[in-house]
């Protein structure tokens, strides 16, 4: 297999940017999920449950921060600009240095509404484990990446048997730690996509809801489009 697509997710539950290369720090691909949209009335971080708009927004990085685009093509850089986009007191925030806890909830998500969650230290990713996701174009079938917001794109397919087993990408060693457990998500509009309930069901009837594999950063590297992925 190798690397088909790279693709950075700077803010959560936000659409990304696509790569041409990336580096791989401790924390994934650098700048993944590095900052969030917090709730000032719950101090909780907004997901794409909880607020959907997110999920028709996309951001990219630059020297001073998240650029975030809406369906308008409006820009927005700010706390002030996200607040009256999304009709509520929000602020921009990075992601703490360590894993957070209830009463310091930057890194951890609880609403009786929603399950409950706390990601590590650094980036809202949705696992305590996995740093970085691979999803191969053979078992996303005709679907579009986007949807499943994973950070390397395969050829082929066959990441599922890597579980347990260190890759080489690139310059980056990682180890691949899990399976990803697919939930509604997937199925909700985002820019250039429609909303499909099929993708789950079919996820859940020929896949056991699991699609895309995660792994933890051994060794930090550069990773490139075209890079082999090479199982120890």
């Amino acid at each position: 297999m190798r690397v088909t697509q790279i693709w950075r997710y700077p803010v959560k539950s936000v659409g990304g940017q696509q790569m041409a290369a990336a580096d791989v720090t401790d924390l994934g691909v650098e700048g993944d999920r590095s900052w969030g949209i917090v709730d000032n009335e719950t101090g909780n971080v907004l997901t794409g449950r909880r607020e959907p708009r997110l999920l028709m927004a996309s951001a990219i990085l630059d020297d001073n921060g998240p650029i975030i685009t809406v369906e308008s093509d409006q820009e927005m850089r700010t706390s002030a600009e996200l607040s009256v986009w999304l009709d509520r007191s929000v602020t921009l925030t990075p992601a703490g240095e360590v894993g957070g806890t209830y009463e310091d909830p930057q890194d951890y998500e609880n609403d009786a509404d929603w399950q409950s969650w706390q990601g590590p230290g650094g980036a809202w990713h949705d696992s305590a484990r996995a740093r970085v996701t691979l999803a191969s174009l053979g078992t996303m079938g005709d679907w579009d990446p986007r949807r499943f917001r994973s950070n390397l794109i395969l050829d082929g397919e066959g990441e599922d048997d890597l579980v347990d087993h260190r890759v080489t990408i690139g310059d980056a060693v990682m180890y691949v730690v899990k399976q990803i457990d697919r939930c509604v998500m997937v199925t909700r509009a985002q820019p250039g996509l429609d909303r499909d309930l099929d993708v789950l069901k079919t996820i859940n009837r020929a896949r056991g809801s699991m699609l895309a594999v995660g792994a933890v950063i051994i060794t930090p590297g550069r990773v490139v489009e075209g890079d082999e992925v090479i199982p120890a």
